[in-house]
């Protein structure tokens, strides 16, 4: 894995008690994630038994992170909690932390999200994300490695990506969520990829609302100089109407599939029409 993450970063699973995070823990473990514990506040001083591996649950980050060196964590819990154990991670200065959880109210996302910017010493990536390649929920078996980053806003379209360019690969795959705010960005992630030795080529996936696509175009035309496809979810999304994503709403010209295509592609970024035809457009890239 090449951005954010490797081999050698051990992470614990906040929430892993819960269904959710029993389940994903035990995939994760079944890829070879390095998991090294848990935490769940009221359980600490037990352990649990998953994938045949024994894994300590404490009750706070700080007393995970102390016991096991853990630098990463992965998010599990459920909304009404989800602000609380992301701020015990950013407050025990985790590198980064990957927050699975969908609803969070807004409101808490930015109190959190405010947090780390102040603290300056944690990398959130989500909320209601996959996560990435693989502390999260991306499947283990769609794909191997390989020279193409992607980045999508998008949970499902990361996973049909994955699979559409199996045979060519993944360095790292980033789902960054399509909530109004999020920790960590398109534009983060493009950099990461241009600044990665093992990094060829990018997929990034957007959707309509907000003008997150139209800022990562005027990033590509100063920055990135691999190549570049996109694809923008929404085409056909009706004007004026949340669709999926919490962040995905149409207002008026602003933000609509259409605006972000040309900005894109005005930054030298071919555009497909359906995740197919941009897998399509790299394959074309990658077979020279």
């Amino acid at each position: 894995m090449a951005i954010f993450i490797n081999k050698e970063t051990k992470v614990i699973v906040q929430g892993m008690t819960g269904s959710e995070g029993t389940k994903h823990t035990g995939r994760m473990l079944k890829y070879g994630t390095n998991i090294v514990g848990g935490v769940t506040p009221g359980k600490g001083g037990q352990s649990v038994e998953i994938e045949g591996k024994t894994l300590p649950v404490f009750n706070s980050v700080a007393e995970a992170v102390a016991a096991t060196g853990a630098n990463a964590s992965v998010v599990f819990v459920p909304p009404k909690f989800a602000k609380a154990a992301v701020m015990d991670a950013i407050d025990a200065a985790l590198p980064l932390v990957v927050v699975i959880t969908e609803g969070i109210p807004v409101h808490d996302t930015a109190t959190f999200y405010a947090h780390a910017v102040a603290k300056g010493t944690t990398r959130l990536v989500g909320p209601n994300c996959p996560g990435l390649s693989n502390i999260g929920i991306i499947p283990g078996d769609i794909t191997g490695p390989g020279r193409i980053g992607l980045v999508s806003k998008s949970g499902t379209l990361t996973y049909q990506m994955m699979y559409e360019l199996r045979d060519f690969g993944f360095s790292t795959a980033v789902g960054i969520g399509g909530d109004p705010i999020i920790g960590t960005t398109h534009i983060d992630c493009l950099k990461a990829f241009q600044d990665d030795p093992e990094t060829d080529a990018i997929v990034m996936i957007g959707e309509i609302g907000g003008d997150a696509e139209e800022r990562a175009a005027a990033f590509i035309a100063s920055y990135v100089t691999k190549p570049v496809v996109g694809y923008v979810a929404g085409f056909t999304a009706p004007e004026g109407k949340t669709m999926g994503h919490a962040g995905a709403i149409v207002s008026g010209s602003s933000g609509t599939a259409e605006a972000k295509k040309v900005a894109l592609e005005a930054a030298g970024v071919k555009v497909g029409k359906t995740p197919s035809e941009t897998a399509a457009l790299m394959r074309a890239i990658l077979n020279g």
